[in-house]
């Protein structure tokens, strides 16, 4: 997921600065008997560490809601005339 601005998350202390993370998204298979369903199990990034910065990655659980929040902020910013 790329942000073009700083950006910040619920339950994550630092500020992140713009650019490409990972977000991974754990699901499993819920057992339904008329069709296939998933359920979200966990939402992870990868940010960087804060003792060693990029060279280091460390991975945070979070609120995909959050997440969603943060990216919606950073298109707004985007659209927003200069």
């Amino acid at each position: 997921m790329t942000f073009t601005h700083a950006f910040s998350l619920a339950g994550v202390a630092e500020q992140q600065k713009p650019g490409t993370y990972t977000v991974e998204t754990i699901e499993e298979l819920v057992d339904a008997p008329t069709h296939i369903a998933y359920r979200r199990v966990s939402t992870t990034i990868l940010l960087p560490s804060p003792q060693y910065g990029y060279a280091s990655k460390q991975a945070v659980m979070i609120d995909p809601l959050d997440l969603e929040a943060a990216k919606k902020q950073d298109a707004e910013m985007e659209s927003r005339p200069r």
